[in-house]
């Protein structure tokens, strides 16, 4: 199923943060543990934090918040008050996001900070999307993008490699004594690139 990808907007922060927490237990409960993930969900994806770098996306050529969504989203309401009456059942209206901001010691790189997909989904394109948008939307700013993953993941690995992202470099991570990750980086796809691909 194709799904059309846009800026986030303050009121896609419920199911951004819902979606981050569905693919870290899927991704990383084994690694982590359910209890250490929900903590680092809670932490690392706060409304208020949410909120804020998709407000800062808004304001910058060089910083980029998106989301992905199933066509029939669009007919779904938006109000705030129908999300809110929603909340308890959960209407998915976010099937992916990406988010991206300038690495701090190179201007020339953006930071892939977040790329996640609804678990029920994953293998059936919507990451591609995202980070093809995201590379459009970011290619005047940047030469090329850089991430880190957890070097236990091997479903985000192996996405990571398919899209063309090489190993860089290898480092600790401050999760759980002894976990490492890897970091990737690829050049930023052209425009004529992205089409033929």
């Amino acid at each position: 199923m194709s799904r059309a990808v846009r800026p986030a907007t303050r009121d896609d922060v419920w199911t951004i943060h819902q979606t981050a927490r569905e693919s870290w237990h899927a991704a990383y409960d084994e690694i982590l543990g359910s209890d250490r993930v929900d903590e680092v969900v809670d932490d690392w994806y706060a409304i208020g934090d949410l909120e804020s770098s998709i407000d800062g996306a808004s304001k910058r050529a060089d910083v980029a918040f998106l989301v992905a969504e199933s066509a029939d989203d669009g007919a779904r309401a938006n109000s705030a008050d129908d999300r809110a009456d929603r909340i308890g059942e959960f209407d998915r209206e976010c099937d992916g996001f990406a988010h991206a901001v300038p690495w701090p010691e190179d201007p020339a790189v953006g930071y892939l900070a977040r790329l996640y997909v609804t678990p029920e989904i994953w293998g059936e394109g919507t990451g591609t999307q995202l980070l093809t948008q995201l590379e459009a939307d970011l290619e005047d700013a940047f030469d090329r993008l850089r991430l880190a993953v957890l070097a236990a993941n091997d479903v985000g690995i192996a996405f990571y490699e398919s899209a063309g992202f090489e190993r860089v470099a290898t480092r600790e991570n401050d999760l759980a004594a002894g976990l490492k990750e890897y970091v990737y980086e690829r050049p930023i796809a052209s425009a004529d690139e992205r089409d033929s691909g």
